[in-house]
């Protein structure tokens, strides 16, 4: 059951979902032929997919996205895909050769629905090998996972979403609209081919996109508490670079307008300044969602807010808990800090990194404006050091969350699952910025939330969760595309 307390947009998405689930939905259409659900054969094919993307550095600076894109167009040529059909497209930036690739399945003949995108990156950031327990490139099933940089971040959704194409073509099944897939190959450092995806003609004219960069969850030890989410906002990533300057002099001659000093207490003032809560759709089911979980004095300061958003005493409370509190409202933290000339000389320079993650929709000029407010008593100036792109939220989906339910209820019925903002940016911001509605989807479960070493040490992937993903790949896109209800065959859910 999905437990939310929220406006009446969530409201109608609650009860949609459910009326949904009992009915067909307004996607099932007759299709040319139906495919049965995945086999141990198809699982298999994942599974070697997957592995083979490991064995690919495709981290910046390698040139292998390239390689990587080769290799997966040829899987996809072997399968029945037309030439036509397959395209990759370089992108030459100052340190690496990168590509994108884009792979269209097309629909059935004279059909008037809009295609859908479905995205993923083929780049991983990259790993010290002296610092794991096995070789980063490698791929190493062990302790009931698989190893290796990108497993999680994003070669396993790449490879089942691979999978699910390959395997439905081969079976001869026919979509009622374009399902188009773009693989980007520098979201970890540009997004640059994430932006020529966006004015693709296959893709510009999509009803949504599918990211399934973003679709993970989580449960406890004991296989209880599952979570999944729908990510359908981001924050936007900007740096910015807080400076004070001075004449300098000797040390031996001390002054009292020191930059330090005045560093210090801009330092305090960021300290102290507090961003206003907001909300849009997305956080609002999501702290409902929380309200509900956390329970107690936590639970209630977050109802609280829900209703009344200036309300001091209940922002005090939810600050106790960063790790929830953050979907609330813009973050900045300093994070480096470089000054000073010489051990004997007065400080003539010193600069701070503060790196914020903003609320969606609030531009990063006017929170460059804010800080520059606050650190305007300690004579510090700000600027933008470094800056992502800033995205709006998707907008509720009745009819995609209601899919989305059914395909995480083939492998774990019963799980939450709520819409979400996320903190982190993925190449959804660039779609949504042009224009795209875009959901962050999926089903791949770790254990323990605090488990994810997405860009870590010893990445690595649930061998279980991901043979069961191309269950949740097959309900879903038989369900925005094409199979009538009746036609499908499920799997038993957890």
């Amino acid at each position: 059951m999905i437990r939310i307390r929220a406006t009446s947009s969530v409201k109608r998405w609650a009860l949609a979902t459910v009326l949904a689930a009992a009915m067909p939905t307004a996607w099932a259409s007759s299709v040319a032929l139906t495919a049965g659900a995945p086999t141990d054969a198809d699982r298999a094919l994942a599974r070697e997919v997957i592995e083979q993307l490991i064995r690919i550095p495709t981290v910046e600076g390698n040139g292998q996205v390239p390689v990587l894109a080769a290799a997966l167009a040829q899987r996809f040529r072997d399968a029945g895909f037309a030439a036509d059909d397959i395209q990759i497209i370089p992108s030459q930036g100052e340190t690496d050769t990168t590509a994108a690739l884009v792979v269209r399945y097309r629909g059935r003949p004279g059909s008037t629905l809009r295609p859908v995108a479905l995205l993923g990156h083929m780049d991983v950031v990259g790993a010290v090998a002296s610092n794991w327990s096995v070789d980063p490139f490698v791929p190493v099933e062990k302790d009931g996972y698989l190893y290796g940089r990108g497993s999680v971040d994003n070669k396993a959704q790449v490879a089942l979403v691979a999978t699910s194409f390959i395997r439905l073509k081969r079976a001869g099944w026919v979509p009622s609209r374009d399902l188009v897939l773009a693989l980007s190959g520098d979201e970890e450092s540009g997004s640059r081919t994430t932006q020529l995806l966006t004015r693709h003609p296959w893709v510009r004219g999509a009803e949504f996109a599918l990211n399934a960069d973003s679709g993970t969850g989580d449960m406890s030890v004991d296989g209880s508490n599952k979570a999944f989410f729908i990510q359908a906002a981001e924050k936007t990533s900007v740096s910015y670079k807080v400076e004070t300057r001075n004449s300098g002099g000797h040390s031996s001659v001390p002054r009292p307008d020191n930059a330090l000093y005045d560093m210090a207490a801009a330092l305090q003032a960021l300290r102290e300044l507090r961003f206003p809560v907001q909300f849009n759709d997305i956080n609002r089911a999501m702290v409902a969602e929380l309200a509900a979980k956390r329970g107690g004095a936590l639970g209630q300061a977050f109802r609280t807010l829900l209703d009344h958003p200036g309300d001091a005493a209940a922002r005090a409370v939810v600050e106790q808990s960063p790790e929830d509190a953050h979907v609330l409202w813009t973050t900045c933290v300093p994070t480096m800090v470089e000054g000073g000339n010489a051990r004997n000389a007065l400080p003539q320079n010193v600069s701070l990194t503060v790196h914020c993650r903003i609320f969606p929709g609030v531009s990063p000029e006017s929170v460059r404006d804010t800080l520059a407010a606050a650190v305007a008593p300690a004579n510090a100036r700000v600027s933008v050091d470094a800056a992502r792109a800033s995205s709006p939220a998707s907008p509720i989906h009745p009819g995609l969350f209601a899919a989305v339910r059914k395909a995480v209820d083939v492998n774990y019925r019963g799980a939450t699952l709520t819409p979400q903002m996320s903190s982190g940016g993925t190449d959804g911001r660039y779609f949504r910025l042009a224009g795209i509605p875009t959901y962050g989807v999926g089903s791949l479960v770790q254990v323990r939330p605090d488990d994810d070493r997405a860009h870590g040490i010893d990445e690595r992937v649930r061998l279980d969760s991901f043979a069961r993903e191309l269950g949740f790949w097959d309900v879903l896109l038989k369900d925005i595309a094409g199979d009538p209800p009746a036609a499908r065959q499920g799997q038993p859910a957890l």
